[in-house]
This record gives C-alpha cells, structure tokens and sequence, in this order.
C-alpha cells in the first residue's frame, strides 16, 4: 500500500489485503479489505492512529521508514482485535517512549489479548483532547459500535474522524477516498449488516453526538476514506432507524422441490400484490447479501425442508445468525415440508427466540404442497400484504 497524505501532515500507511476471502472465519469478502493506519506529525508531538492486523506489521514498519519516523508519542489504539492492534506489541519495542492511548476497557483487553503492560497505557475520557501542537485530537467513547472498548477521534483543526468500524467497509481499492459510489454503498450496507446492525440502538446516540460535529472526512478503520461526510451519516441514519421497507425475504432450501414450489408461489402472490421480494436458495447464496437485505426488510419467511428431525441445517444456520445480528424486521414467519414427522417449527422458533418480531402462523405441509397447502400459502400472502400496508 502506498502512502497517502490524507490532509497535511496526516497519512495513511495501513494496509490493503486485495487477496483476504474470509474474515473472522465466517464473514466473505467480495473484495477484500484493508487495514487502516494515520500517522499524523503534529508541531509539538506525533501519533499513529490504530495499529495494523500483526501479519501486516513489516509494510506498517517500512511506511514508517519511509516517512522517516523516528519516534512516536501517542500510540492511539481505537479498538484492540488483532487487524486494529495486533502490531501494537512490536511498536512498543521500536518505540520505547510512546504512550498507548485507550479508553479503560481497551486497556484491559490490551493486556488479554496482546500481553501489553497496563503501565504503557493512559486512560482518556469521553470528551478528552490530547495536544500534538497545531493538530488536537478530541476523544468520543463509543462502546458497542462494536466492541465494549472502542472509541473515536475527531481532529479539530481537519474536520476529520477517525470512526475506528464505525463507517467501514471491508473494500481493497487503491483509491484513497471512496470513488465508486455505488459499489462502495453496497458494500456499506453489506458491513453495516454483519458488524453494527446488532447495535442499532447506540449507534443513533453516536449519531446524535457526531451531529454537533462539522465533520469533512470520516478516516475507518476499514476500507477508503470518505469525503464529504454527509451521504454515508445519513444512510447510517436510515439503517439504524426503525423505519422499513415493502420488502420481503425468503431464504430458503429445498431438497425435492417442494419448498421451492412453495416459495415460489408465495412470492408471486405477493408481487402481484406490489409487494418487493428477494429470494435466497441458501444452497448457493452469500451470508453477506442476506443479512445486506435484512437490513431494510419488513418482514422475513425461512423455507425451510425438514431433515431428520429438524430443519434443513442451512436453514437452522441462517437463524442462528439472523437473531444474533438483531435486524429490526417486523414479521417472521415459517413455510416448510416435511416427510415424517420432526420439529422444525419448533427449532427454527428457538433459533430465533430473541427477534423482536410479530410471528406469522406457519404453513408446514406433509409432502408435495397440493391444493390445501396453496390456500394457506394465498390465507399468509393475504396476512403479509395487509400488515405491509399497515405500515
């Protein structure tokens, strides 16, 4: 990754990882990611703004050569997973005299998770402005955007915040700022989705706070930076708000066809009725796309086959991480067949125990859907198509 000088006297020396497929072992990336490190050289003083994932740690240390760095008095760690800190422990030993900044709870995890000596660490407030001379950082504690640790930097003088997850994108571009718009929000979404929609709730009293703010560029920890400001604070506002969309989602697999058939007729039901529709065979969908779509979602329907004694375990999955990311759809319902017998309605109502959604009675059929079976796929599309209306 080259250097970049993203205002005078602060740079960009982190990390592009073009070829990364998979993140936290679960999460895909279409198109990779970054590691995102701001050296900034003040008048009086110096700081690094987060620390680079630790395989990454050499093109951190040759930036810094480069920029002829020869010390460093603020390490400021926003977050303390191993692709913001993980190269913290080798810049202590290049740098002796720096001092980690962190909030309280990142200095705990510092020392749990990477073995750094609390006493290299100074505490900062809520509020807090830490001098380098002609450039002031102000700090803004913000637990749960997406760990309990983290916080933002806003430099006064730049109009520039450095949002740490916050406004991320998992997106390997060469392109400092963000250039393609609509590649570029699709994958917003997409992170929005799998890392920050669990919190809705205190990422609107961030907004809130930023809001009094004059904000020119966002710097994240992931991905190009983004200027002007104004487009993806508003989209955050819309995502993380109770408002949803004429939308409905159906994953669904089906293994001889007849789940198929019977999504697909629901689904015609409920276009002719003006009713959007996206469905997912989860036999060769991605997560990601998924969880993008539940962002919007009013309602959700699992198509689900019954194995053994449960639901189809691709099915049971996307539950399971569905009720983890806490989207804010209104509706859930249940379609399905089953062969013998089994709990699938059962399961799939446990996976999803914590959704804070009104339930549609399920439509569970023994075999093939026959004529019975429509009627209660037509009784639930009529169901779902006045509920829509009344919101």
């Amino acid at each position: 990754m080259a250097i970049l000088e993203l205002v005078p006297d602060i740079y960009s020396i982190g990390s592009k990882d073009w070829g990364r497929t998979l993140f936290d072992a679960f999460v895909s990336l279409p198109k990779g990611t970054s590691y995102n490190s701001y050296f900034i050289h003040g008048s009086e003083k110096t700081a690094l703004i987060d620390a680079v994932d630790p395989e990454k740690e050499e093109e951190l240390i040759t930036h810094l050569i480069k920029l002829k760095v020869s010390h460093i008095n603020y390490i400021i760690a926003l977050h303390t997973e191993q692709d913001h800190a993980g190269s913290i422990p080798m810049l202590l030993e290049l740098f002796p005299a720096a001092t980690i900044i962190c909030t309280q709870s990142g200095k705990e995890l510092l020392f749990h998770h990477l073995g750094v000596d609390p006493e290299r660490c100074k505490v900062i407030a809520d509020g807090e402005e830490l001098s380098l001379g002609n450039k002031t950082l102000q700090f803004m504690v913000t637990p749960w955007v997406h760990w309990p640790d983290t916080m933002l930097a806003y430099c006064i003088e730049d109009k520039t915040l450095f949002s740490c997850d916050f406004f991320g994108t998992h997106y390997a571009t060469s392109d400092l700022f963000m250039t393609d718009l609509a590649e570029g929000e699709v994958l917003s979404k997409r992170y929005f989705a799998e890392l920050m929609m669990p919190f809705r709730t205190s990422i609107l009293e961030y907004l809130d706070k930023l809001a009094s703010k004059e904000i020119e560029i966002i710097a994240p920890s992931h991905g190009p930076c983004i200027k002007p400001a104004s487009r993806i604070l508003s989209l955050y506002q819309t995502w993380a708000s109770d408002k949803t969309e004429n939308l409905v989602v159906i994953p669904y697999v089906s293994m001889h066809g007849s789940v198929k058939r019977m999504v697909h007729y629901l689904s015609d039901v409920l276009i002719e009725h003006d009713i959007r529709v996206q469905m997912y065979d989860l036999t060769t969908a991605n997560t990601g796309d998924i969880a993008a779509s539940l962002v919007d979602a009013r309602t959700l329907i699992l198509g689900a086959p019954t194995m053994l004694f449960g639901p189809h375990p691709l099915v049971a999955s996307l539950a399971f991480v569905t009720n983890m990311l806490r989207p804010k759809t209104k509706y859930l319902g249940i379609i399905g067949s089953y062969g013998w017998g089994g709990r699938t309605v059962e399961v799939l109502g446990e996976l999803t125990a914590t959704m804070k959604v009104e339930r549609f009675d399920p439509v569970l059929i023994q075999g093939a859907p026959d004529e019975k079976a429509y009627d209660a796929l037509d009784a639930l599309a009529h169901v779902i198509i006045e509920k829509h209306r009344e919101n």
